[in-house]
């Protein structure tokens, strides 16, 4: 039992104590972020904003640029979907959650190219494609990035990016060795394939989608 509890937050003895508690905080932000967003709820943007914006400077000092970029994503883009979010289709419905159209699939695989040509580029720039991780991690990026773009644009594919990148970031992180982040993909796998579901009762129901105050 020790053993294992050593394995998994045996590296945290040498992490500065204000490190671990903004790992937390950022886990915290972050599995609220996801909570708000299978509840379409608007809140989902200023937490998750909080805890990309910790991730980022911890990621910057861990040297973790892939995922530091993918956090610097995010930020950007929950502005983006904060503002499409709020936006108002008539007078008393905001965006609505739909699936998507067959240039926003074409969209998808472009930035997911994109992406892992992107982010090959700044790994070879900072001498990081070095080993197998680099290449998951290259990989997870382009997942995560479309998902967030999907996401943002309140389109239902965004948990099935969201469920795949997920899954790959368990084991990923615990490999890391960053325990607290590992633990909430796990939880994020499970929110977001409740979210899914829940984001297709909404669509076959009118009635559910968000209305203005």
């Amino acid at each position: 039992m020790f053993l294992i509890f050593d394995w998994l937050f045996g590296q945290y003895e040498a992490y500065p104590t204000s490190y671990i508690i903004l790992e937390i905080n950022a886990v915290v932000f972050g599995l609220l972020s996801v909570w708000f967003a299978k509840k379409d709820n608007i809140l989902v943007f200023p937490t998750g904003i909080i805890s990309t914006l910790i991730f980022v400077y911890l990621l910057y000092q861990w040297e973790l640029i892939g995922d530091m970029l993918i956090n610097g994503y995010y930020f950007s883009m929950s502005i983006f979907g904060w503002y499409i979010w709020t936006r108002k289709v008539d007078s008393r419905h905001l965006t609505p959650i739909t699936y998507s159209t067959k240039k926003e699939k074409i969209l998808s695989v472009v930035l997911f190219i994109a992406t892992l040509l992107f982010v090959y580029f700044v790994y070879q720039i900072f001498d990081k494609w070095n080993d197998w991780v680099a290449i998951v991690d290259t990989f997870t990026t382009a997942i995560f990035f479309v998902g967030m773009w999907l996401m943002a644009k309140k389109k239902i594919e965004n948990w099935l990016f969201w469920i795949a990148g997920d899954l790959i970031s368990v084991p990923l992180y615990l490999y890391k060795g960053y325990t607290f982040t590992s633990l909430q993909y796990l939880i994020f796998t499970i929110i977001a394939i409740y979210g899914y579901m829940e984001w297709r009762k909404i669509i076959n129901n009118p009635n559910l989608q968000a209305k203005t105050s």
